[in-house]
């Protein structure tokens, strides 16, 4: 019982990020934006906040805010990239992959390898000493409870206001949406900065937090797995807030599997969080044959003179 239970409880050091980079993905998929460039994000974001925390101030809020601004930058620039300048998206997306890695594996050695306090779990005491249920969801940091508040922020904004509908009309009919008087441009440049800031938090999330410490391709996929989420998930923040947690939690059990030294190879266990984003891949391809969960134009840039 203390092993299922010590296991829970660490889950959702591992399934913050993924969801966080899930909800950003989300905001700029249902705006007809694919960003295929979360790994390069996260990446940029994670070395961010551990430069900002370090440099700046040893104040973990100081430490996010720079692994967010990292994300607000490089969204900015594959905004202008795929809305104004209507590049093809999934290019761009893989290209910002591959940049995020080289500038990390360029200007990373000045912070690599340097432990920080991070972000420490809150204790409430007469909730944390509940029996089973007290360690897995009151001894958790606070960036925990403030992800599964920004998904009820952004469920409700995408479908219980008029925000929401003119985003999901944007990213399932611009031509529509702009004979409306809704501007696609501003939306969907918009949704990407907001995207963006949210999967750099994801990044600083694993080095302030997850592993409190920067090192070199620490997302080790995280970010391809968070656009798996998405589709898993169809584009809900509630499914992949729970999409993110089963995830968390296999990935959470690959340490206690080997400390416990049963004889599986451990490259195995690594392999399995991907094995697992295959298993939804098919599942979300079986389930929806017909691609009818995705926003109808997602993917699709939006050139004004063409309507019909």
């Amino acid at each position: 019982m203390e092993f299922i239970i010590n296991w829970l409880a660490a889950t959702p050091v591992f399934a913050v990020p993924l969801i966080l980079a899930s909800i950003g993905l989300i905001i700029n998929e249902r705006a007809g934006v694919l960003n295929l460039g979360a790994e390069g994000i996260m990446l940029c974001g994670a070395l961010a906040g551990i430069a900002f925390y370090i440099d700046v101030s040893d104040n973990i809020i100081i430490g996010l805010f720079g692994s967010m601004l990292a994300g607000i930058i490089l969204s900015f620039v594959f905004a202008v990239l795929i809305v104004l300048l209507r590049a093809n998206q999934v290019v761009s997306g893989i290209t910002l992959v591959f940049f995020g890695s080289g500038l990390t594996g360029f200007i990373g050695p000045n912070w690599a390898d340097k432990t920080v306090k991070g972000i420490q779990k809150l204790e409430i005491s007469f909730l944390t000493d509940t029996p089973v249920i007290g360690k897995i969801l009151f001894n958790q940091d606070v960036m925990f409870y403030i992800t599964l508040l920004l998904c009820l922020l952004v469920w409700w904004l995408l479908f219980y206001t008029r925000f929401g509908l003119e985003l999901r009309s944007v990213g399932e009919n611009p031509q529509a949406s702009d004979s409306n008087a809704i501007n696609v441009t501003y939306y969907r440049f918009m949704c990407v900065i907001i995207g963006g800031a949210l999967i750099g938090l994801a990044g600083g999330y694993l080095s302030l937090a997850s592993a409190k410490v920067f090192a070199f391709d620490m997302t080790y996929g995280r970010g391809w797995i968070a656009i798996a989420l998405v589709i898993f998930a169809r584009w809900s923040p509630w499914r992949a807030l729970l999409g993110g947690l089963l995830f968390g939690s296999i990935e959470a059990l690959i340490p206690r599997v080997l400390a416990t030294g049963i004889s599986i190879p451990q490259y195995f266990l690594h392999m399995t969080p991907y094995l697992a984003t295959l298993a939804v891949l098919i599942y979300a391809a079986v389930r929806d044959s017909s691609g009818q969960g995705a926003p109808s134009s997602l993917g699709t840039p939006y050139i004004r003179e063409d309507r019909k």
